[in-house]
């Protein structure tokens, strides 16, 4: 069933599937945010980084540090445990 652009977030999980919900969470692992201010930054933040990293004598610039509107992912449970051994 589609969802009209104006529903309410009430009217979506009425209409929208759990087997749709699924698909539209793979969809957003696989391409990211459906805010096109967000995916430009992001692709706008990629290119800042790479053209610090390329003039900068230390680099380590990550692509978060060019996205003021987004926080760095969280650690999974793996990268913590390698960080603070």
């Amino acid at each position: 069933m589609a969802i009209s652009i104006g529903s309410t977030i009430a009217e979506a999980k009425e209409r929208l599937s759990l087997a749709e919900f699924r698909s539209w969470v793979r969809y957003r692992q696989k391409r990211g945010s459906l805010n096109w201010g967000m995916r430009i930054e992001r692709g706008t933040a990629m290119l800042a980084a790479l053209y610090a990293n390329s003039k900068s004598a230390k680099g380590g610039f990550k692509i978060h540090d060019f996205m003021p509107h987004e926080s760095e992912q969280p650690l999974t449970l793996e990268q913590a445990m390698e960080t603070w051994a």
